[in-house]
């Protein structure tokens, strides 16, 4: 339960400083398209017995840097190229799966919906080890990051090397998505990355509040998704993201009565 908790901790500390520059440049599908080219770097290692999280972060690195490439560079438009990347992953998954002996192995489904339980201590350690590189890039780089996706134009007339930031944070976006696949699942991951800075968004007046706000809701519904799903043995991934929409719900919920209320004493004031 311990590495369950530790990991649960790292997701959601990473997720979110991720997905604030996804949500700026309206990329907030991406995670679900990386999720399914990273399911078919699982199948070929579940198949081969050959490490499943390597080959997952070579196939989420690989489809990330030909997303970025093809948006930048190519005729195809960015959601084009990333439907391609969505439905390719899963057709180049459920092929390689069908070769299994068997029928599908069961230890695919800790990958595409999570299963804390099963994680190891060589797992928690190589996800310490990317969550470290994504948290340093993201952090370290965010004036940078926050300048391209907020107006990429402007960022490029202003000299900065917008292709390789671009390219930085994709990449550190596959190596969130695998980070994330045994805590939330391949399926699900883009909901952590979005729904805690959806929710801090309606009450944050800056960016580093709509991060700090953001991080602290990832790490609260990730390590109380966790902790839920262990004690009523429900799968954590799916416990995680409806804690995330539950917050999400209620901060909007109270944020639109807050305004209904100023806006009627508004209303009163000036009739006085």
């Amino acid at each position: 339960m311990q590495r369950a908790l530790l990991a649960a901790l790292l997701v959601g500390l990473t997720a979110p400083t991720v997905g604030i520059y996804l949500v700026q440049r309206r990329l907030a599908l991406i995670g679900d398209g990386l999720g399914h080219v990273a399911l078919a770097g699982v199948a070929i290692g579940v198949l081969t017995s050959q490490a499943p999280v390597l080959i997952a972060l070579i196939f989420a690195v690989g489809g990330a840097l030909a997303l970025e490439l093809i948006r930048a560079r190519g005729r195809t438009s960015g959601d084009v190229a990333l439907a391609i990347m969505f439905y390719g992953g899963i057709a180049g998954g459920v092929v390689i799966i069908s070769q299994a002996p068997g029928g599908t192995p069961g230890n695919l489904n800790a990958f595409l919906f999570g299963a804390i339980t099963t994680t190891t201590g060589a797992d928690v350690a190589v996800f310490a080890l990317l969550c470290g590189v994504v948290l340093l890039v993201t952090l370290g780089l965010s004036r940078y990051l926050f300048a391209v996706s907020n107006d990429e134009e402007y960022a490029l007339a202003s000299g900065l090397p917008v292709l390789r930031l671009n390219l930085l944070l994709v990449v550190v976006t596959a190596m969130t998505v695998v980070v994330s696949m045994r805590v939330i699942g391949l399926l699900l991951i883009s909901a952590l990355m979005i729904l805690p800075i959806a929710a801090a968004q309606l009450i944050a007046s800056s960016f580093r509040q709509t991060v700090a706000i953001g991080v602290g809701i990832g790490v609260v519904v990730s390590v109380s998704g966790v902790t839920l799903s262990y004690y009523a043995d429900t799968p954590s991934g799916g416990t995680i993201v409806l804690l995330a929409i539950g917050v999400f719900s209620v901060v909007a919920l109270v944020r639109a009565v807050i305004t209904v209320a100023l806006r009627r004493r508004g209303s009163t004031a000036s009739a006085t």
